[in-house]
């Protein structure tokens, strides 16, 4: 049996391995150097209401990680008969009508801390009290113009930023 230092929770990296992800139009760097974790982590616990000064919770995801999402994530949202989260690591949404929503979209977005990213730019965001939310879809543009990710950010939400797996692309470094 390993001893407790030895011990691999599921937030660890998976290999040593490292990579950057690049903008697949145009090929520029996106991201420091990442190592995968097995898998997305649970946000942490964050008392949004109570702090000081408004803005994002604390990151889903360690600085210099990442990890595939295998939940829907992003729009679009669809009545369900199910009451669940809207998005993973996010809270219940409905609509008009008291009806439950939940995530239609893609599977495989690469979920990293958005303070790893570089040279995006936000871009139509969904109107929130402090910053971005997924409802819109994607929202990060690359300096190409490509929109490559979308920014999760406001207050309330999992701090976190999912690249688009069929936009992007991982090079080993």
């Amino acid at each position: 049996m390993p001893s407790q230092p030895e011990a691999r929770s599921a937030t660890e990296a998976v290999e040593a391995e490292r990579v950057i992800f690049i903008c697949d139009t145009c090929g520029i760097v996106l991201t420091g150097p990442l190592r995968q974790l097995s898998s997305v982590p649970e946000a942490p616990y964050y008392e949004w209401w109570e702090a000081e000064e408004m803005g994002p919770s604390p990151a889903t995801l360690p600085l210099g990680c990442y990890a595939i999402e295998t939940e829907p994530c992003g729009p679009p949202l669809v009545v369900t008969e199910v009451p669940g989260p809207a998005y993973p690591r996010h809270g219940s949404m409905h609509n008009a009508d008291g009806r439950p929503l939940v995530s239609q979209g893609p599977r495989g977005n690469i979920v990293i801390n958005p303070d790893d990213a570089r040279g995006l730019e936000l871009r139509h965001a969904s109107p929130a009290c402090c910053g971005a939310t997924p409802d819109g879809g994607m929202n990060q543009l690359c300096a190409c113009g490509t929109l490559v990710a979308t920014l999760c950010s406001d207050c309330c939400l999992p701090y976190e930023l999912h690249l688009a797996p069929d936009r992007v692309r991982a090079v080993r470094v």
